[in-house]
């Protein structure tokens, strides 16, 4: 069984997935595991994140569906109860790091300074998420940070395209990177899925040949 940390380095990208209305949910599901990429960290800032996890788990059960910016400990239960795989917070917050700890739940907290990491690394963490990528900094941030961290790795999400995934990619401490440029929001509510599909398939390709 492969860990999720394995999962995500071999995607390459992580959709993260802003949906509004329960209904695009699995027709979303259906454009990603067609493009070939099994896999969505779905927000938890809208009504409709709890139940679209839940239906994306249950008739996809091949993907690899998480909640993202979670910001308390009652979201982290709501999502891993609908079927959230992982939890990913927008920055580093102790008691949701720890809580899932505790639960053995895959926490993937926001880290931007030496310190968070730090923080991180005292609990035992090897993967990070870095964000707001592009603006804390981008990859040069990054490997600034890593010199010393040499047993972490990074997530950066915000901001990454398909203009400057290689320039993530290429560095060997980013397991992969988080980018909406294939699930835009206006593509989801203009039932653009065949649209998704296709970025999604372009989006794998380039991640492929990054990677060699």
């Amino acid at each position: 069984m492969k860990t999720i940390a394995e999962q995500f380095y071999e995607h390459g990208v992580v959709p993260v997935v802003v949906l509004e209305e329960v209904k695009d949910a699995l027709p979303l599901a259906a454009a990603l595991v067609e493009g070939g990429l099994p896999c969505a960290e779905v927000t938890f800032r809208t009504e409709a994140a709890e139940e679209s996890i839940r239906l994306m788990s249950e008739k996809y059960p091949e993907m690899l569906v998480g909640a993202g910016t979670v910001l308390t400990i009652e979201q982290v239960d709501r999502a891993v109860t609908a079927g959230a795989k992982f939890i990913v917070s927008p920055g580093f917050d102790p008691e949701i790091v720890d809580y899932c700890l505790e639960k053995k739940i895959p926490v993937f907290p926001g880290c931007i300074t030496p310190s968070e990491v730090a923080q991180a690394v005292k609990r035992g963490l090897q993967v990070v998420k870095f964000f707001p990528a592009e603006q804390a900094g981008g990859v040069a941030m990054i490997k600034a940070m890593a010199a010393p961290y040499t047993m972490v790795k990074f997530m950066p999400t915000g901001g990454i395209s398909a203009k400057n995934l290689a320039d993530y990619l290429s560095f060997g401490k980013i397991l992969c990177c988080g980018g909406s440029w294939m699930v835009k929001g206006n593509l989801i509510k203009n039932g653009e899925f065949d649209k998704i599909r296709e970025l999604t398939k372009e989006a794998v390709e380039l991640a492929a040949k990054i990677r060699g």
